[in-house]
């Protein structure tokens, strides 16, 4: 049974459909790349040929399937062996056959609960609803986890120490590492591991196509008031069950628990369509490792935490590297002996809550800091790089006949990361004196490299720039719920996830959802727990229910 679907587009427009019998595919094309049709041909032809030994060694024969892939993709190739420099082969997609090769479970009956999304944040929700006793189904698009098993790149590794990793049931991390980082593959055995632990009840390979409900209002701004003591309130007359209908069929709950984060769309700026049809253009979610794309230099544009450590990984690579540099601030990894991450536990930074934080909901929008796990830990300093030969930009400008330009700011942006840098140090500076803890001095950060003056540009044929990576971010998607429960900025309305303008709503898993741990591992077995006393409190469950904390 073929293990990898591979779609590409040849320079004539028709689109082939190819198998592969294993993996090995993911290894040599990327996603939305674009490849000359003689490299298209050599690294789909290398890529069959090692599935197709992988299957002899199994099984005593090779792959007739990969075969078969090989003799058409050369077939097709041939109509392109005149000297069309400019033909390009467009990976349209790359990826696993759905969940099972079976169609998914039917969805359909009435239920106490349905959370939607199976990540971390759903099943963290569905512990503790099997706790409460309440019935419940998780719907899940894809498969469970699979943020961190098919859409981060094959470096990853976590940011932030294994320590910090508290899933519900008293499943923290429980490796011999607990100030290291765990890298893709660990992450998704713990998570896995967790799943085994309790058996929820998942069902994937379902979409959501539409939440509503009988007899309340259709989607839009929500109307909720704000009283004098800064709760929320909102009508709750004459509202029935919440219908949710899916690829797999219509079911009802009493309530719903959206747990899909707020990254649900990748964003390219428009300015992407300047670009010729022979650079390749692949959204950060979509990078696995150098290897899979195109020879050549390489644009990545955005510096926040996937771009600065995509840039890294190119950059590690021996690969040309170019890196529009954003606005996001950057922290060191250690400071005066310990993790950073470990001082601003001390100090009780994760604990401050989004009411309490001095920039409000504001904050919610904010970029992360850049910082790596990798190899046990260390800054990402993009001086550093630049001293090693990466090229460094401003914010992009434009990009028009053949000339990417870019804006006269690089100083500036380099200068506020490191601001905000040497900041967060000093604040754990002024608590190691007030606490009179015993640590090693401080060291503080010099700024080595600078930029030359003036606007840069890159030429995409003399620079040899064959791939931008767009590392902007994602736009959230809420047109499937179709309920008023977003705010004017289009965020849900919501108090600790709980949507009072539509009672029995509710939100895991966001960003900044309580606290900065809320859409992490860090927090988000304390947030389900909260939320989840709740819908059960709400649900009438008592003695086994758990218990809504701070």
């Amino acid at each position: 049974m073929p293990e990898v679907a591979f779609d590409v587009r040849w320079p004539d427009g028709k689109l082939q459909q190819c198998v592969s019998p294993s993996r090995s595919i993911e290894a040599v094309l990327a996603p939305g790349a674009r490849y000359s049709v003689e490299e298209f041909v050599r690294r789909s032809g290398d890529a069959l040929r090692l599935g197709s030994e992988r299957v002899r060694q199994k099984y005593g024969f090779h792959c007739t399937a990969a075969a078969a892939e090989i003799q058409a993709i050369e077939q097709r190739a041939q109509r392109f062996s005149g000297d069309g420099a400019g033909d390009v082969v467009v990976v349209e997609r790359v990826g696993r056959q759905a969940v099972s090769a079976a169609r998914p479970r039917p969805v359909g009956g009435h239920h106490d609960v349905i959370v939607v999304g199976g990540g971390q944040a759903g099943l963290s929700a569905s512990w503790y609803l099997q706790q409460a006793g309440l019935d419940h189904l998780v719907l899940e698009r894809s498969r469970a986890f699979s943020a961190w098993k098919d859409e981060r790149w094959d470096a990853f590794c976590l940011v932030t120490p294994n320590w910090q990793c508290q899933l519900p049931g008293g499943f923290g991390y429980d490796g011999d590492d607990p100030d290291g980082f765990m890298v893709r593959d660990e992450i998704t055995d713990y998570l896995d591991r967790f799943r085994a632990s309790f058996d929820p009840p998942v069902i994937e390979g379902v979409t959501v196509t539409r939440i509503s409900r009988a007899g309340a209002p259709a989607a839009g701004i929500a109307a909720v008031e704000m009283s004098d003591d800064g709760t929320v309130s909102a009508d709750s007359s004459a509202a029935g069950p919440f219908v949710v209908e899916t690829t797999a069929g219509t079911a009802t709950a009493d309530q719903i628990v959206l747990a899909v984060g707020g990254y649900h769309v990748p964003a390219v700026p428009r300015i992407a369509e300047g670009l010729p049809s022979w650079v390749t253009q692949v959204h950060s979610q979509q990078y696995r490792n150098a290897d899979v794309l195109p020879d050549g230099a390489v644009l990545v544009v955005g510096s926040g935490q996937s771009g600065a450590q995509i840039a890294e990984d190119l950059h590690l690579s021996g690969r040309q590297v170019h890196l529009a540099v954003g606005d996001a601030p950057r922290v060191a990894r250690f400071h005066r002996g310990r993790d950073v991450v470990a001082w601003l536990h001390d100090m009780g930074h994760y604990d401050l809550s989004i009411d309490e934080h001095p920039e409000g909901s504001a904050a919610r929008k904010e970029a992360n800091h850049y910082v790596t796990g990798r190899d046990g830990g260390r800054d990402i300093d993009l001086r550093k790089f630049a001293s090693e030969g990466m090229g460094l930009h401003g914010r992009l400008l434009s990009v028009a006949d053949g000339t990417i330009a870019f804006s006269d700011d690089l100083a500036l942006r380099l200068d506020a990361a490191d601001a905000t840098y040497n900041r967060i140090n000093a604040g754990i500076d002024r608590w190691i004196a007030a606490n009179g803890v015993d640590t090693p001095p401080a060291e503080p950060y010099v700024a080595e490299w600078q930029p030359e003056p003036g606007p840069s540009s890159l030429d995409l044929v003399g620079d040899e720039i064959r791939t931008v990576i767009w590392a902007t971010g994602f736009r959230p998607d809420w047109s499937w719920v179709d309920l008023p429960f977003l705010d004017a900025t289009g965020y849900p309305a919501h108090d600790r996830g709980v949507i009072a303008a539509v009672p029995g709503l509710h939100v895991l898993g966001l960003p900044w959802l309580h606290t900065w741990g809320s859409g992490r591992f860090a927090s988000i077995d304390r947030d389900a727990r909260h939320l989840i006393g709740h819908v059960a409190a709400k649900s009438g469950v008592r003695g086994s229910s758990p218990q809504a904390t701070a």
